[in-house]
């Protein structure tokens, strides 16, 4: 088995990959000529739910951190957050759901961490965490991102706090894009 190279930084700034992580290079286009609806990670006039998991509570609380730091450097005031701590990741969509319901939020941002253990736990957190966010988003057109870690060791978690800044730039992305489309349907 050979080695994966580790990813330099791109020219735009990104972060380098963790080494043998696996993503494809390159920039998404989209081909000119086409009317294309694109977001922009905005904060302004936006309020944000942000709800997240106690357990694993040492790295969800570095996860929130990040987020609250994101949402600050991306216009969202802090008396537009509401914060929404849940016992674990299988709690997330349904107080994602409750949150989305209330129409009160712009967007979701759903931060969590799943790390394997010794049983098939894992797999039945990870997954119902995740399919349940989806469903949540799809249900109330209200998008919520996925910011749950689920990683093999605490080791990769603690390397991937800088993903909930990620959940915050695509939930908020996202906001926009379905505020203009709503826009443009009236």
């Amino acid at each position: 088995m050979s080695e994966v190279p580790a990813v330099e930084t791109s020219e735009d700034g990104a972060q380098p990959q963790p080494e043998g992580q696996e993503h494809a290079s390159g920039e998404f286009e989209v081909p000119e000529g086409y009317a294309t609806v694109t977001g922009a990670p905005s904060g302004d006039q936006r309020a944000v739910a942000v709800v997240v998991s106690k357990f694993n509570g040492d790295v969800t609380g570095r996860l929130l951190q990040t987020a609250l730091e994101e949402l600050e450097r991306t216009g969202v005031v802090r008396e537009a957050i509401t914060i929404v701590p849940v016992p674990g990741a299988f709690e997330l969509p349904l107080a994602a759901m409750a949150l989305a319901k209330t129409r009160k939020y712009a967007c979701i941002v759903a931060l969590g961490c799943v790390i394997r253990g010794e049983t098939p736990h894992f797999e039945y957190v990870a997954g119902e965490a995740a399919s349940g966010l989806q469903l949540a988003g799809i249900e109330t057109g209200v998008p919520v991102s996925f910011g749950v870690l689920t990683t093999e060791t605490l080791e990769q978690a603690e390397a991937r706090i800088d993903r909930a800044a990620d959940a915050v730039r695509s939930a908020l992305e996202m906001a926009d894009v379905f505020q203009q489309v709503r826009t443009a349907a009236k």
